[in-house]
């Protein structure tokens, strides 16, 4: 048996995270244990923490600590515009950039006919009854510039068509580009340019 055992498959564990490789993982761990007391104790007691209490806004598909997120259950954020995200990390993004002052609603991905998603698989359903529910005035699809987000913008905005006000996001996202990596001034600069559907 391996004395490093544990320690190499906390390695190989951290590996599969986006954005680390096994070098960067055995760095980052080897980081960790050097400063146990400061980083890896907390780190683990909030990792536990996190894994027991986080969940998805049952309105929204938002990430949070409660059944309905911070986001869905605020007054200040009912103003009729409900932006519509690829995922979770897509809203943090616009969140980041503080130019969006309503609602969102997280499909969970996009359409896509190769890996057999179709409208049941993501939260299009439950946008539409979110529209007529909520008394929604806008609908702002801002999905990724990618031919599977265009798709699901154009499905979206039949689904909608004459119910509410459609627009996208407009100049500032580059075509194949996702919201993830983009810095906010280019957020901010095509929530404001965004432009009827």
């Amino acid at each position: 048996m391996s004395s490093t055992r544990d320690i190499d498959n906390l390695i190989e564990m951290m590996a599969k995270l986006p954005g680390l490789g096994p070098r960067s993982a055995r760095r980052a761990v080897l980081h960790l244990i050097r400063k146990r007391a400061l980083l890896l104790t907390p780190l683990s007691d909030l990792m536990q923490t996190v894994a027991a209490t986080a969940r998805e806004c049952l309105n929204c598909g938002n990430i949070g600590t409660e059944d309905i997120c911070d986001i869905c259950t605020s007054e200040k954020r009912a103003n009729g515009e409900l932006c519509v995200v690829e995922d979770v990390a897509d809203l943090w993004a616009m969140e980041r950039s503080g130019v969006f002052k309503g609602r969102y609603h997280v499909l969970g991905g996009t359409l896509s006919a190769l890996d057999a998603i179709g409208p049941q698989e993501l939260r299009i359903p439950r946008l539409i009854d979110r529209v007529a529910i909520e008394a929604v005035s806008e609908v702002i699809l801002a999905l990724n510039a990618t031919i599977d987000g265009q798709t699901t913008a154009h499905y979206i905005a039949d689904q909608l068509d004459g119910q509410v006000t459609l627009t996208s996001l407009a100049q500032g996202v580059p075509i194949g580009g996702e919201l993830d990596y983009l810095d906010d001034g280019t957020i901010t600069a095509a929530m404001r340019a965004r432009k009827s559907l």
